[in-house]
């Protein structure tokens, strides 16, 4: 086995590629094929306007949107469940949350991908903003992340005051 410094040292001493392939954008005359911008630019080509239209008011919908499989009755796999659970465990108000059944069409549910650029299902937006799929939020759950998100933008619950002369239990 090669040790971490021959790696390195082989790495170092390697010719650089001259290849126009590999020439950096502002030396090249006309973009690569395989930069970033072009793949990008590819993607959005691939997602009909109609589509992206779509899901932009999807989106717009609510302040928590979940794109998922099944409903949040009846999840479909046990990454939408799981997803569905973070969010009734963390309090969010059923009234600022929507959620998308993407098995229910299949422009949505390939659309979402390429909308997001993300792979997989379930996709959570908060207040428009892609947060990311069920291992992020399960993440962000665990590290409290998600509790502060939700607070700041007001999509939780509102604990109910004892109405009067009720006391408070503690």
């Amino acid at each position: 086995m090669f040790s971490r410094a021959a790696v390195l040292s082989r790495a170092v001493r390697q010719p650089a590629v001259t290849s126009s392939l590999f020439r950096p954008a502002a030396a090249a005359a006309a973009p690569s094929p395989f930069s970033l911008s072009f793949a990008a630019a590819a993607q959005r080509r691939l997602l009909s306007d109609s589509v992206r239209q779509a899901i932009d008011k999807a989106v717009a919908s609510a302040p928590v949107v979940l794109f998922m499989k099944g409903t949040p009755e009846t999840p479909q796999c046990g990454f939408s469940r799981a997803t569905i659970q973070v969010l009734g465990l963390q309090g969010v108000d059923p009234e600022k949350f929507a959620a998308y059944n993407v098995l229910e069409d299949p422009e949505l549910r390939q659309g979402i991908k390429e909308y997001s650029d993300w792979p997989t299902i379930p996709q959570l937006y908060i207040d428009k903003e892609f947060v990311g799929g069920c291992d992020i939020v399960v993440s962000m759950h665990q590290s409290g992340e998600l509790a502060k998100m939700l607070e700041e933008k007001g999509v939780l619950l509102k604990e109910e005051a004892p109405a009067e002369g009720e006391k408070k239990q503690d």
